[in-house]
């Protein structure tokens, strides 16, 4: 079996189709030994604070999230994560937003919140994902 690129990947998505195609990519191209699912931003919000602060704790070095979710969007997960930011980065934690918007005002808005690495479009591809993970 060959060497995962990252040890954990956190998946942000409501859906499961979605969801279910990218975790079988990872999986199958051996991209990451663990992935962390949440179907909304509160609950990988939770998450992220509690296990931030925990050195013991191996967090996601990718996230992988979506805008438009249900109970807490893509949107307010970024504004709510904002202050965990400098220790995202700390731990070297790259987020990036995976939309199906091409409102360039969004994709735009996206790429220059601090703490996003990448905008990826919907369908995701393999060769994004790699980016994502290599980049």
């Amino acid at each position: 079996m060959e060497k995962p690129l990252v040890s954990k990947v956190c998946i942000i998505d409501d859906d499961r189709l979605y969801v279910s195609l990218v975790t079988m990519m990872i999986k199958k191209n051996s991209f990451a030994n663990e992935l962390l699912v949440f179907q909304n931003g509160r609950e990988a919000l939770d998450y992220f604070k509690n296990a931030i602060d925990d050195p013991n704790e191996i967090l996601p070095s990718i996230i992988l999230l979506d805008l438009n979710m249900p109970i807490m969007n893509g949107w307010e997960f970024l504004k709510e994560i904002q202050p965990y930011a400098d220790k995202m980065l700390e731990r070297d934690i790259k987020l990036n937003i995976v939309s199906s918007t091409i409102n360039p005002e969004e994709v735009n808005r996206a790429e220059n919140h601090d703490i996003v690495h990448n905008f990826i479009t919907k369908p995701i591809s393999k060769d994004a994902i790699v980016e994502a993970f290599l980049n």
